[in-house]
């Protein structure tokens, strides 16, 4: 069985586990899944704190789909969240990659 069948499986049985939510996203990432991506992974947001990692694989799915004022909101949350959690490198990797988007 595939992760992602896997995960997909163990969603089924858990529907309200954030942490499936976040791996099943980043799978859908590495393997190219843009769309579904999103979708799991604002799933995962809804239900859980982050402290800032999963709003970068937000915002570069986003950006890979051209959803770039979508990817700016997410990196802009990313920076909050981060700095919220005591992670500034964090903060500051966001928001160069910002400048960036401009």
């Amino acid at each position: 069985m595939s992760r992602l069948r896997a995960l997909q499986a163990m969603l089924q049985e858990d529907p309200g586990d954030a942490l499936l939510y976040y791996m099943l996203a980043n799978e859908y990432f590495s393997t190219g899944q843009h769309p579904e991506c999103v979708q799991a992974m604002e799933r995962y947001l809804s239900l859980a704190e982050d402290e800032g990692a999963a709003y970068r694989t937000l915002a570069q799915a986003l950006t890979t789909l051209g959803r770039m004022a979508e990817a700016r909101q997410a990196y802009e949350a990313g920076i909050r969240a981060a700095r919220r959690f005591g992670h500034p490198s964090m903060a500051e990797e966001y928001q160069e990659t910002l400048k960036g988007l401009e």
